[in-house]
């Protein structure tokens, strides 16, 4: 019986430090988000074209890698939160 309490309360520990990893995951795609569209916003000052290409495809490369990566994780927490609120 108190190994079964003492799992319990290791699988509750994990399953907020994936929370915790998941949230923190979904921060910092969410920084490099907002990262990525102040480059490109500053892209269009720059006065030299090839500064300008490299800047501007990097930064859309940027949006595109961090907005996918945040999209996943909010998909994985909406998922798990579901399964966990209904487990049929």
């Amino acid at each position: 019986m108190e190994s079964q309490n003492n799992s319990n309360g290791k699988r509750s520990q994990l399953g907020r430090l994936w929370w915790i990893k998941q949230v923190a995951f979904v921060i910092l795609g969410g920084f490099y988000l907002y990262f990525g569209i102040h480059l490109l916003i500053s892209a269009y000052q720059l006065n030299d074209p090839f500064t300008f290409i490299l800047t501007f495809f990097a930064s859309n490369f940027m949006i595109l890698i961090s907005g996918v990566l945040l999209l996943g994780f909010v998909y994985r927490m909406v998922i798990v939160y579901r399964n966990r609120k209904n487990p049929s």
